[in-house]
């Protein structure tokens, strides 16, 4: 006679995998996570070599108008408003402790170190990232990029590098923007609205501003820049090997996925730029 075969405790299994597969699921998603970092730095060293090669002028010319240009009006809308509210909800809190003479040292430090690059890096990934993502993808879905390779023509060269030169020169300048038109936004709520002394707040603007102020301000813009480029143009070259989609559908998804991801890079990275320069 054979032995019957020992009955298995399945009872126990069900809950094992109960607990374990929430660490599987997080452990899945940081080897993804590091697998796309990786994959996106090499994509950036890759477009990066490519930028100083010849007749690469006219392509950065034209992306500088459609990312840099093409922004002026947003980034001045969005500035005059940031600097008015700005002003607004720091002359009240100011009043209560008599220090509304203040108000141009808090309008100006708060935009040129923090408000300025990151609104107007946010803003550009609003307008011209997500521009960036679907006119790639779309590229990539219709198999015109498999076609530059077929004629010879370097992809990241055509596509990528233009498209980081650009980021890197407009960033800084449509941060500059930004800043002076808040500064401007904070005088009209402050001075001509709530009757702060006009002599005041300039004497404080320039008083408490120091050139290292704007250089900090300028190098989270340049940071920005690499990363919003970054994320942008590499979701939408690697839109056709998305899991959860594909066509149109892949498209739009890639477009979400860069806006979102690009905005909480550029507030991590805030924090992260701003903790190594003070």
């Amino acid at each position: 006679m054979t032995p019957e075969p020992v009955p298995r405790n399945d009872a126990r299994r069900p809950a094992a995998r109960w607990l374990t597969d929430p660490f599987a699921s997080i452990g899945r998603r940081a080897i993804s996570w590091v697998n796309n970092l990786g994959a996106a730095t090499i994509f950036l060293s890759l477009a990066a070599m490519r930028i100083f090669r010849p007749k690469q002028l006219m392509k950065v010319l034209e992306q500088l108008y459609l990312i840099g240009a093409g922004s002026v009006p947003i980034i001045m809308l969005v500035g005059l408003f940031t600097g008015m509210v700005l002003g607004l909800q720091s002359y009240h809190a100011l009043v209560k402790f008599g220090s509304q003479g203040a108000l141009g040292t808090l309008v100006a430090l708060s935009l040129i170190r923090e408000l300025g690059p990151v609104l107007t890096a946010i803003m550009i990934t609003a307008r011209a990232g997500s521009a960036i993502t679907a006119e790639i993808g779309s590229q990539r879905i219709s198999e015109q990029i498999d076609a530059l390779g077929t004629m010879r023509i370097d992809p990241l060269r055509y596509l990528i590098s233009p498209r980081v030169a650009a980021s890197i020169i407009s960033f800084p300048l449509l941060t500059a923007i930004f800043d002076v038109i808040g500064i401007i936004g904070g005088y009209i709520s402050g001075v001509m609205l709530l009757g702060v002394n006009a002599g005041t707040y300039l004497y404080r603007v320039e008083s408490s501003v120091d050139m290292k102020d704007v250089t900090d301000g300028f190098v989270k813009a340049i940071v920005f820049a690499v990363i919003v480029t970054t994320v942008c143009c590499y979701q939408g070259y690697f839109a056709h090997t998305r899991t959860d989609s594909y066509g149109a559908r892949a498209i739009g998804r890639a477009t979400t996925a860069a806006v979102v991801i690009s905005c909480v890079l550029i507030l991590i990275a805030d924090y992260v730029v701003t903790s190594l320069l003070i």
